[in-house]
């Protein structure tokens, strides 16, 4: 096989599990933006390689592409970046192919906005335990190989990953999507009435919200720890107006979407995604509400609603 011909059959042999690697990069990660980046790192590996001694290509490009993963987490940028208070999972479409595997309730679970905030609190090799395992359904012999440590390692790294996961969370059943979309409409319809009572008998009692700021402008992302705090500035958000509609460039339709498995409504102008509300559901009402304008972090979620047809806005002039 002449070098032109190797190389484009190694090409195609990368492209034909690029999705799969961008998946695992993107749980790894939580920035679509940053997975991209490790998968292309990946490929250049890939070409330079001596790929005739690589007995199984996915076992090695899943190795490389978790160890550049793992090399971004520890490095001192992303500490920096992760630890100012400023961070926040990309949000994902349903039907990106990023999102990768979601045959089982747990690989679903995964990728969703609050475990992938969750999985912050864990070191950079539990992380990538846990991903492992749990999405991608790897042994501990295949992923004791993939880290270089030993399975009772890989082992006692998922338990403690498990541990603060689930000591951090609340695990529920999947939320039927007919009642997902009835309260996440309410909560539109009474966010844009300015009806502060209703929202707050949508929150669960713990209810909590994060927003990184109008326009994506904050410093620092913004919490709100009580369902009375989250309805009052939900309500100052939402309720429409004409200062509201030029900040935003003009008057945006709102629609219904599902993100990283959870409902969400979408702010788009033209064929533009400006901004996204996602929740997260526990027993019939809301458990967190995020809202997300800044254009970085929607920018991947914005390129691929480009691609899809348009359904019937909840809103056709907000």
């Amino acid at each position: 096989m002449d070098d032109t011909v190797a190389d484009r059959f190694g090409t195609a042999r990368f492209e034909a599990g690029r999705n799969r690697l961008a998946s695992l990069a993107y749980r790894l990660l939580g920035s679509a933006a940053d997975a991209e980046d490790a998968v292309q790192d990946a490929f250049l590996h890939w070409q330079a390689a001596d790929r005739e001694r690589i007995r199984v290509p996915e076992a090695w490009l899943t190795k490389v592409v978790t160890n550049l993963c793992l090399d971004r987490l520890r490095s001192a940028q992303a500490r920096r970046e992760r630890t100012a208070g400023a961070w926040l999972p990309e949000p994902l479409l349903d039907g990106d192919p990023m999102l990768g595997p979601a045959d089982t309730f747990e690989q679903r679970e995964s990728v969703s906005l609050a475990v992938l905030t969750l999985m912050e609190r864990l070191s950079p090799v539990e992380r990538a335990v846990y991903v492992l395992r749990e999405a991608f359904s790897y042994s501990h012999a295949e992923i004791a190989e993939i880290l270089d440590v030993t399975q009772s390692a890989s082992q006692q790294h998922l338990h403690r990953a498990r541990n603060r996961v689930a000591a951090a969370r609340r695990r529920g059943s999947e939320v039927d999507p007919a009642d997902a979309r009835r309260i996440v409409e309410e909560f539109l319809a009474a966010a844009s009435s300015g009806r502060t009572e209703r929202l707050v008998a949508l929150l669960t009692d713990d209810a909590t919200g994060v927003s990184d700021g109008v326009g994506g402008t904050a410093a620092q992302l913004l919490r709100f720890d009580s369902p009375q705090r989250i309805a009052a500035v939900t309500r100052a958000g939402l309720k429409p107006t004409a200062a509201k509609r030029r900040l935003a460039g003009g008057t945006p339709a709102v629609h219904y979407a599902f993100v990283n498995g959870a409902p969400a409504f979408l702010f788009v102008l033209g064929d533009r995604v400006i901004g996204a509300v996602t929740f997260d559901l526990a027993g019939g009402r809301i458990a967190t509400v995020r809202g997300i304008a800044a254009p970085a972090r929607l920018a991947r979620l914005a390129e691929v609603w480009r691609r899809q047809a348009p359904d019937t806005p909840l809103v056709a002039e907000w």
